[in-house]
C-alpha cells in the first residue's frame, strides 16, 4: 500500500522506534516511579530521557514542563479545561480541529465565553483578528499550528506577540507541525503547547505531550498515584507529577523518544523540506487535471504536506474507496474532525479527500498518486 494518511498517524516508523518499544517490552518494562528494582529504575530512566529528548527539540528550558498524556485531545482537553474558569473569555479559530472545539463548547454550559475567528477561504488566519476580538476578560488564545485539512500554516509567532502583549495566555495545537516545523517555545512566546506523538514526532499511538510553562497551574483532569508524596491524600502540587497519575505508557514512551531522537538526529529543516517537494509537485501537477479542486494555498511554503481534494461534486467518500481498493492508496475522506474548517473551505457537504506526507514518503509515491486521481478524474468529466 502507498500510505498517504500520514496527518491522521504516521507511517511507517523509524526502525528504532519499533526497536525502542520491543525492547521495553521484553527487557525492562516495569513500574517506573513506583519500585526500587533494575527495572523499574530503567523504566524510569527511558521516560525521564524521552521527556529530555522532547524539551531540546522545543526549547523547553525546564523538562519538567513536559506533561504526558495519551494524546494531543487528552492535551488540548487538560489544557483548556484546566485553565478556563466561569467568566473567563477565550479566543479561538475557524480552522480548528473538533478536540479544540468542543472542549471549548462544553465549557459554555458553565459560563465561558467565546469568539470563532473567520480564517479567509484558504485556511489564513490574519494575527490583527485575534488581537481585534481580544476583551477584558480574555485569558487564552488557542489556535492550531498547522490546519488538520489543508495543511495551511498559521503564524503563532505573530500571535504569540499579541498574547504577550495583552497577558494572555497562548496555546498552540502542533498536532500537525510538531517534529516537522521548528518550534522554540520561547522564542514565539508558547505559554501551552499540545502535540500528539503517534502523528509527526513519529511514535505510537496512545503518546501526547502538553507543555505548560511555570507560570500557569491548571487543574488537575484526574488524581491518583504519582509515585512522589505517597504519603498524601490530596494530589500533589508540582509539574509533572500532578497531571501524570497512574502507570505511565511506558513502551509507548520509549517509542516516543526514539521517534523525537530521530527528528533531533535529522533536523525538521530537512523533513520539512523533503515534505515540501513532494507538496509543491503534487499541487502542481494536480492543478494540469480537469475537474479537481484543490483547497487551500497553491504554495507550500504557506502550507504543511496535507492537501484537501475534491473531484468536480462527487462525494469525497467515493473517491478514497477507489483510491483504496483501485489503486491500493491510503487517503482519508469527509470532514476530519473540522467541521467549521470544512464550512470555512465550502465542502462541509461533500467532505473533502485528504492526502498526507510523511518524510518516508517518496516521489515515486506521488507520481502513482497523480495518475490514479487523473484515471478516477476521466470517470467523472
Amino acid at each position: 500500500m502507498i500510505y498517504l494518511d500520514n496527518a491522521a498517524t504516521t507511517f511507517p516508523k523509524p526502525e528504532s522506534v519499533y526497536k525502542a518499544i520491543e525492547n521495553c517490552m521484553r527487557i525492562y518494562c516495569a513500574n517506573p516511579g513506583r519500585s526500587g528494582h533494575k527495572m523499574a529504575y530503567k523504566s524510569a530512566l527511558v521516560v525521564e530521557d524521552s521527556r529530555d529528548s522532547i524539551a531540546k527539540l522545543f526549547n523547553i528550558k525546564n523538562p519538567m514542563n513536559v506533561v504526558y498524556t495519551f494524546n494531543a485531545t487528552d492535551s488540548l482537553n487538560l489544557a483548556i479545561k484546566g485553565l478556563l474558569k466561569s467568566g473567563d473569555h477565550v479566543i479561538t479559530t475557524s480552522m480548528e480541529h473538533n478536540s479544540v472545539l468542543r472542549p471549548i463548547m462544553e465549557l459554555e454550559k458553565i459560563g465561558v465565553e467565546h469568539t470563532f475567528v473567520q480564517a479567509d477561504k484558504e485556511g489564513k488566519i490574519k494575527p490583527s483578528t485575534i488581537e481585534n476580538a481580544i476583551k477584558e476578560n480574555t485569558k487564552l488564545i488557542v489556535t492550531t499550528h498547522a490546519s488538520n485539512v489543508v495543511g495551511t500554516i498559521v503564524d503563532i509567532e505573530s500571535i504569540g506577540l499579541i498574547a504577550k502583549k495583552h497577558s494572555i495566555i497562548y496555546l498552540v495545537d502542533a498536532s500537525q507541525s510538531a517534529g516537522v516545523c521548528p518550534i522554540d517555545v520561547e522564542k514565539m512566546n508558547i505559554d501551552m503547547l499540545a502535540m500528539p506523538g503517534h502523528k509527526c514526532l513519529l511514535g505510537p499511538q496512545g503518546t501526547g505531550v502538553l507543555y505548560v510553562n511555570d507560570k500557569i497551574k491548571l487543574k488537575s483532569q484526574r488524581e491518583g498515584g504519582t509515585g512522589s508524596n505517597s504519603e498524601e491524600i490530596v494530589q500533589p502540587d508540582l509539574y509533572p507529577d500532578k497531571y501524570e497519575s497512574g502507570t505511565h505508557n511506558t513502551p509507548g514512551i520509549a517509542g516516543l523518544g526514539a521517534g523525537v531522537e530521530f527528528i533531533l538526529e535529522t533536523g525538521t529543516e530537512k523533513i520539512l523540506e523533503h515534505e515540501r517537494q513532494l507538496t509543491q509537485y503534487f499541487i502542481d501537477e494536480l492543478s494540469k487535471i480537469e475537474n479537481v479542486i484543490i483547497y487551500g494555498p497553491k504554495d507550500a511554503r504557506e502550507r504543511l504536506a496535507v492537501i484537501a481534494i475534491n473531484i468536480s461534486n462527487v462525494d469525497s467518500g467515493e473517491i478514497t474507496f477507489k483510491l483504496d481498493k483501485n489503486y491500493d492508496i491510503a487517503t482519508r475522506s469527509g470532514i476530519h474532525c473540522a467541521p467549521l474548517a470544512h464550512k470555512t473551505l465550502g465542502t462541509l457537504n461533500q467532505g473533502a479527500v485528504r492526502f498526507s506526507f510523511g518524510y518516508f514518503n517518496t516521489m515515486d509515491d506521488i507520481k502513482i498518486a497523480i495518475d490514479a486521481i487523473k484515471d478516477i478524474a476521466k470517470e467523472y468529466k
